[in-house]
C-alpha cells in the first residue's frame, strides 16, 4: 500500500463505499461505539479518516466542534455533500502526517484507518501527538490476534489483500507498546466477526 494507490483505491470505492461499510454489522457495530461515547459542546473532536462521513451520521454533530480528515478527495465529496449545512471542518490531509499542533484534541477518532493506510505506525504516533493530556483516541478496526499469530492461509494472502487496500495482519500490540509511557488502553474488545474488528479507547497521561 501506499498513498497513491490508496488514493485509486478510494476513488474507486467512494460511490459504493456506504453499501459496504455504512450498513449491516459495521453500522450495527459503529452506533454501538458511538451510543457508548458521550460528547459535549466544549471539546475539540477529529476524526481521522472520515471517508464518507458516515460515523457523523451516528452522532449529534450539530452541537459539537468537529475536524474531519481523509486523504482520498473522492471520499471527502461524498462527506461534504451529506453536511452542506453543518459547522464540520472537512480537510484533505495524509492521517501520517498532519498539519495540526500537539494536544490540539480531546477525541481522536479512527474507524477503519489503522489497517488500511500504508505506515499504521506513523498514523497512530500522529494521533498521539495531536491529542491533548487527559484526552482519548477511540479506535474501531481489524487487528490481528494479539499473539499475532496469523493462520497459514491468510499469511498467503496477506500480500494480496494489501493490494487491495487494507491489511489483515495488523497487530495492535505491536503499534502500543512503542507509546507506553504516554499512553494507556482504558478498553478493549470485540465487537464484530468474532473479535477480528475490535473497539480500543486508548487515553493520553496527563502531564
Amino acid at each position: 500500500m501506499n498513498n497513491s494507490w490508496n488514493k485509486v483505491i478510494y476513488k474507486l470505492w467512494s460511490p459504493i463505499y456506504d453499501k459496504f461499510f455504512n450498513s449491516g454489522p459495521f453500522l450495527n457495530a459503529s452506533r454501538q461505539i458511538f451510543q457508548e461515547t458521550y460528547f459535549n459542546s466544549k471539546q475539540k473532536i477529529l476524526f481521522v479518516g472520515v471517508g464518507t462521513g458516515a460515523d457523523l451520521e451516528l452522532i449529534n454533530h450539530t452541537e459539537l466542534d468537529i475536524t474531519a480528515i481523509d486523504f482520498s478527495a473522492d471520499m471527502l465529496r461524498k462527506a461534504r455533500a451529506k453536511f452542506k449545512t453543518s459547522t464540520i471542518k472537512f480537510l484533505e490531509m495524509d492521517a501520517q502526517d498532519m498539519s495540526f499542533d500537539n494536544n490540539q484534541f480531546d477525541f481522536v477518532i479512527g474507524s477503519l484507518i489503522l489497517s488500511v493506510v500504508p505506515n499504521a505506525d506513523k498514523c497512530f504516533q500522529e494521533m498521539a501527538r495531536v491529542l491533548k493530556h487527559d484526552g482519548e483516541i477511540i479506535l474501531f478496526d481489524k487487528f490481528s490476534s494479539k499473539e499475532n499469530n496469523l493462520s497459514l492461509p491468510k499469511k498467503l494472502i496477506r500480500p494480496l489483500i494489501k493490494v487491495l487496500g487494507t491489511d489483515i495482519g495488523l497487530n495492535f500490540e505491536e503499534l502500543y507498546k512503542k507509546h507506553t509511557k504516554e499512553l494507556n488502553v482504558k478498553e478493549d474488545r470485540p465487537v464484530m466477526f468474532n473479535g477480528m474488528y475490535r473497539k480500543i479507547v486508548v487515553n493520553k497521561y496527563s502531564g
